[in-house]
Parts: structure tokens; C-alpha cells; sequence
């Protein structure tokens, strides 16, 4: 069924017309007569910190977060924040220790640096893990839950809205990372309005709903009628204790996939790695600040969703066949009871989300394949004109591939989960690689083969084994899985390189202390956002 009204689609026009003109801008100012790898995959020298810090938030939120995460909080509530806020602990890690190492190096990819500080069988094993994840699990899930919210809204059919989708991101990638990282500033705008547009709405149809007088209220009524939905750490015991567990979030695995996902990932990292080191740095502690508003927008919605459920709303919207609840069908019930115009702007917000984050996807996969595959291994020979258009084909045959999958996907609750649990198979041993090659001269290229080799096999054995075992070993949850893996292949390497006859000659990655040093308003910055997050658990501990 058509939710969408004339206005809507005016509204949704505007915003296709203004992304497009101002991509189109950007690509033929900044376009430079000689067009070189550089600048098309990482936009060297040219983005701004602004345009930094809103591209990684456009490209890391995507309809995970809208559709996915908006689920997860009406099934488990406001832990699920947990993943955005201490990313935003994260960023700014990755801004002290791990961005000078990469620029100082010159590093434009991650498997660059994994040849340069270790070997080519290293980096080649990664580049190959990295695309076959950011393909089959990235890719095709942004896909899927884009495809989901738009056909709920539009009323057509998933496959079309797989292929609108595909086209226009791939129109946007195929301008590189110039045009990605500006048109990003305006994307993460859209989306940050829209998604604070249909938090407001969400909170005044709960307002009606109980006769309250504003928004502030029914905040205040909401926690009172979802009270087990409004706490950060789960204990043993409770329903989604597997999927959070406890403590794990604040000192245990969940560090280990954030620090993964933001300072070993091409798909984030590529944003600054065109910058100098102040540029990158005031970047990525605009987008930890961006970070603290994202449950805001798409994790109070679904709480509001459970609650409207709960009192008897939306029950046929929300439940499939034999009446099992659909979590990941909550935000766009909610965009459908939004007024005419506004309904318009948050699908703009969802498109934009959905958009910029399958262009920073598509481009980090033709930035791997074409440099680290393609250069190193296809044609050695090739042309900087070559390496580009190889890139850009890339993009295009990762969106089919991506595209074909995506209906799959349609078996899963809650599909935020899926794709946290399967990337965290390889989380651990990139994590571990990068951790000790950055910081530990002497690790060697044999011990990070082995982490490489071992991190997905010892993954399965602990996910697998239990459910195989007919209840002699208990389920371990993910987090825990991730950390237990984390800590045998770090045992291993560390093994492997002290039993190891010393190197000859050091590693060509120059790290020095005095990179390290950061300015007073980074200083300053940094308390606000650890200040924040601390009373932030304090309050829903």
C-alpha cells in the first residue's frame, strides 16, 4: 500500500534534485585535469574536518540503524545504544593512536599497511576477507533493510526498490570520494532532521496517547510503561543477555569490535586518510559527537513502537505469519502515521542514510579490489585512468552481487544482530593483526598469518560447537565469543614471535611518541563526550 502522498514525494524530489546538482557541482569544481588514484579513491588534501566527520557518520548510519537498530530497541530497548556510544569512546582512540600511524606512513588502504608492516600473503588474506564481508554482509543488509522501509512506504515491490536504491549509489559513487564525502555533509543533515522529525512525532503520538502536554512527558511516560527497556547492562538470566552481555559492553568485546570497526576498517578509516593529522583528527571527534544523537533518533522510536504495540496498536503491521512479532518492521509503521510533508522528509532521511552509506560502502570495495587486488596481482602495468574505471566496475558488479543475495536475508528478527555476529567472526583476528603490528615492532609475518588463517575457524568451533554438543557446553554470546578469540590469537602471535629468531631489519611503519600529542581543544572535546557518556550510564544503568 501507497503511504506516501503527493507532498511526500515533492519533498522526497527536492532532496533527489539537491543531492544530485550538488554531486554533479563538486565532481566538475574539484575535478583536477589529470585525474590520478589518489583523489578519486580518498579525495586527498580536500575535505574539509566538517566533511570529514559527517561523512563517516553518513557512511557508518545506514537503514542497520533506522530499520535494524530501530528494531532492536523495540525488542531490547536502550542497551542497544550501547554500539553508539561507546563508538563515540572509540573515535576518539582512534583519532589519538591509530589515525598519526596511517598518515605518517602514508597509508591509503588497510591491506597497504598489513603488506608494508608484515607481507603480501598477509594483506592479500585480509583484502579477501574485508571484501567478501563488506559484500555479503554489509552490502547486501543495507540493501535489504533500505529495499524493506521503502516498499512498507511506497507500496513497491522489494526487487524495484533494491534496484532504485543500487542505481542512485552507484551514480554517486562512480564522482569518487570528493563528491562522496560533500555530498555525505549534506546526506547526514537530511538524515539527522528527518530522523529527529520522526523521534519528536513518535513522542507525540505517545503524548495523545496518554493525555500528556508535550514531549518532555512522554518521555517520562514512556520509561514508566517500558521500564525493563531503559536499562544499559543486562544480567545473566535476562531474554537478551546472549546478544548484550552484561559488562561486555564497557570492558570486553564490545571493544573489540568497535576498535575493529573504527581504526582497522578501509570503509571508515578511507575518510581521513586523505587529510593532515589535525584535519583527520578535528573529523573524527565531529563525528563521536555526531554519534551521541543516533539512538536518539532511531532507538526511542522503536521503544515508542513497543509501547503503542503493547497497548494494542500496530498489531498486524508488526506481526508475520502465525503471529510472531516482526521487531525490524517498527520504524517504518511509525514513518507511515506521520503527517503529509513530514512523512516525505523522513523518507528522504531513511533514502539519504541508506544512500551515503552504500556509497562509502561500494567505494572502500573498489579501493581494496583495485589497489590491493587488481594493481598488485591482475595488471601491475596499469594506468592511474585504468585502476579508476577498474574501480568503477567494481562498484557496479558488488551492487549486483549484493543485490541478488538481499532477498535472503528476509529469514532474520532483527537483522542489526545478524551483521554484528557475522562480521564479529573476523573482528578478533584483524583487531589482534593491527593491535601488535602497530605498537609491537617485533611481531612477525608468520604470527599474523596464522591470526589471519585461525580467526574465522576458532569463531565457528565457539559459535557451533555448543549447539552441536546437545547441551553438554553452553551457548556463549558473541561479545564474549569475540573476546575469548581475541585472546587466544593474541596468545598465539605473541607466542609465534618470541619463540621466533629476532628480524634483522625493523618493519617500514615509523611510530614515534610524539604523534601522539593532541591539541587543547581536543582535550577539552574529548571530557565533554566521556562526560556525557558517563552520565549516561550512570542514569540507565
Amino acid at each position: 500500500m501507497n503511504l506516501l502522498t503527493t507532498r511526500d514525494y515533492v519533498v522526497f524530489a527536492l532532496y533527489f534534485i539537491i543531492i544530485s546538482v550538488y554531486g554533479i557541482l563538486i565532481y566538475r569544481t574539484k575535478k583536477t585535469r589529470h585525474s590520478d588514484t589518489k583523489a578519486f579513491f580518498l579525495a586527498e588534501g580536500s575535505l574539509t574536518w566538517w566533511a570529514i566527520g559527517a561523512s563517516v557518520i553518513a557512511s557508518n548510519i545506514s537503514a542497520e540503524h533506522f530499520i535494524g537498530m530501530s528494531g532492536s530497541g523495540f525488542a531490547m530497548g536502550l542497551a542497544i545504544a550501547s554500539y553508539e556510544w561507546m563508538a563515540a569512546a572509540t573515535l576518539i582512540i582512534v583519532a589519538v593512536f591509530f589515525l598519526p600511524v596511517y598518515l605518517r606512513n602514508g597509508i591509503y588502504t588497510m591491506p597497504q599497511f598489513l603488506a608494508r608492516r608484515y607481507n603480501d600473503a598477509v594483506s592479500t588474506l585480509m583484502a579477501v576477507f574485508w571484501l567478501l564481508v563488506y559484500v555479503f554482509v554489509n552490502l547486501t543488509s543495507i540493501f535489504f533493510l533500505g529495499a524493506l522501509a521503502i516498499e512498507s512506504l511506497t507500496g513497491l515491490s522489494f526487487n524495484l526498490c533494491v534496484a532504485g536504491l543500487a542505481v542512485f549509489a552507484v551514480f554517486i559513487t562512480l564522482g569518487g570520494m570528493k563528491v562522496i564525502g560533500y555530498t555525505d555533509a549534506v546526506q547526514v543533515l537530511i538524515l539527522i532532521l528527518g530522523g529527529l522529525v520522526t523521534c519528536y512525532m513518535a513522542l507525540d503520538i505517545i503524548s495523545d496517547h496518554f493525555s500528556l502536554d508535550g514531549v518532555v512527558p512522554a518521555l517520562f511516560k514512556l520509561r514508566s510503561q517500558a521500564d525493563n527497556h531503559f536499562h544499559m547492562i543486562f544480567s545473566p538470566g535476562d531474554k537478551f543477555y546472549d546478544d548484550l552481555p552484561g559488562m561486555a559492553v564497557l570492558a570486553g568485546g564490545l571493544w573489540i569490535n568497535n576498535l575493529n570497526y573504527w581504526g582497522c576498517n578501509q570503509y571508515i578509516i578511507q575518510r581521513a586518510l586523505g587529510a593532515d593529522l589535525k584535519t583527520g583528527r578535528n573529523g573524527l571527534i565531529f563525528a563521536a559527537f555526531l554519534k551521541l544523537l543516533i539512538p536518539v533518533i532511531v532507538v526511542i522510536p522503536g521503544i515508542c513502537a513497543y509501547v503503542l504495540f503493547k497497548e494494542g496498536y500496530f498489531q498486524n503491521e508488526l506481526t508475520g505469519s502465525g503471529g510472531h512479532v516482526k521487531p525490524d518492521r517498527a520504524y517504518p509503521v511509525l514513518m507511515s502515521l506521520l503527517p503529509s510533508g513530514l512523512k516525505g522528509l523522513a523518507f528522504a532521511a531513511l533514502t539519504a542514510a541508506v544512500v551515503a552509506s552504500l556509497a562509502g560502502k561500494c567505494n572502500s570495495i573498489s579501493t581494496i579490489f583495485t589497489l590491493d587486488i587488481y594493481k598488485k596481482y591482475i595488471n601491475r602495468e596499469a594506468s592511474e585512468r585504468k585502476m579508476i574505471n577498474v574501480g568503477r566496475w567494481a562498484t557496479i558488479i558488488a551492487s549486483l552481487i549484493a543485490v541478488i543475495i538481499a532477498p535472503a536475508l528476509q529469514r532474520f528478527d532483527q537483522v542489526y544482530q545478524f551483521i554484528q555476529e557475522y562480521v564479529g567472526f573476523i573482528s578478533p583476528g584483524v583487531f589482534a593483526i593491527f593491535l601488535l603490528g602497530l605498537f609491537w615492532k617485533r611481531t612477525t609475518s608468520a604470527a599474523a598469518l596464522v591470526a589471519a588463517l585461525s580467526t574465522i575457524p576458532l569463531s565457528m568451533i565457539m559459535k557451533f560447537l555448543p549447539e552441536l554438543s546437545s547441551g553438554y557446553f553452553a551457548p556463549i554470546p558473541f561479545l564474549h565469543r569475540m573476546t575469548w578469540v581475541f585472546g587466544f590469537i593474541i596468545a598465539i602471535m605473541v607466542i609465534m614471535t618470541l619463540a621466533a629468531k629476532p628480524r634483522a631489519s625493523v618493519a617500514e611503519i615509523v611510530v614515534d611518541k610524539g604523534m601522539f600529542r593532541v591539541n587543547t581543544g581536543f582535550i577539552l572535546s574529548s571530557v565533554i563526550i566521556l562526560g556525557i557518556l558517563t552520565g549516561l550510564y550512570i542514569a540507565f544503568w
